[in-house]
């Protein structure tokens, strides 16, 4: 498996956008994968921009340039402009909040099907799954109709918590794994 993340220095740096509804824990995502460590956040009111070397997992030693824009339904508007364009996206949802599945469904859909982001490798991060009446992670891709995005997007769900950092790694790894793919695969089409 080392091979195929051999052409690593292939790339400056992987812009990563993070979106999600509000509270649903993107600023303590990033935090934790910049000082892996728990950085207690306020709410975000615009966006968060942070270049953080990955330094675990298969991903370790790679750049990314992450975008974590703020979840609050005036603020969603702009994730066309932040998401546009991007190496992967982050989706990241409250596994508790089972009463805003249905909201945190739309936008994602809506993100999805731009132009620009169809084919864009996504990573959901189930969050919260520490707490008592957090959704599995099928039931969250069953609520979130994952089965319906495009067949060209790549997407993995990964259970986590954000406040002790657990699922992250993996995430990334997989997510850092399908954007890998998707450049191949690019670079072949135009070889053709």
């Amino acid at each position: 498996m080392g091979n195929s993340f051999s052409n690593v220095s292939a790339f400056q740096s992987l812009h990563i956008v993070m979106l999600g509804l509000d509270s649903a824990g993107k600023t303590t995502v990033l935090y934790r994968l910049k000082f892996n460590e728990f950085v207690n956040t306020v709410p975000t009111i615009g966006f968060n921009t942070e270049k953080i070397k990955l330094s675990n997992g298969t991903a370790k030693g790679i750049s990314c340039h992450f975008w974590d824009v703020g979840g609050q339904e005036k603020l969603r508007p702009l994730w066309k402009s932040y998401s546009r364009c991007t190496d992967g996206i982050i989706y990241v949802v409250d596994s508790v909040d089972v009463d805003r599945l249905e909201e945190a469904k739309t936008e994602l859909h809506k993100v999805t099907k731009f132009a620009e982001n169809q084919g864009t490798p996504l990573l959901v991060i189930a969050n919260k799954q520490d707490l008592p009446k957090s959704l599995p992670v099928a039931d969250i891709e069953k609520q979130l109709a994952l089965h319906e995005l495009t067949p060209s997007t790549p997407y993995h769900v990964q259970p986590a918590c954000a406040i002790i950092g657990e699922g992250l790694t993996e995430g990334m790894d997989k997510l850092y794994e399908m954007i890998l793919k998707r450049r191949k695969s690019l670079k072949q089409k135009k070889k053709r």
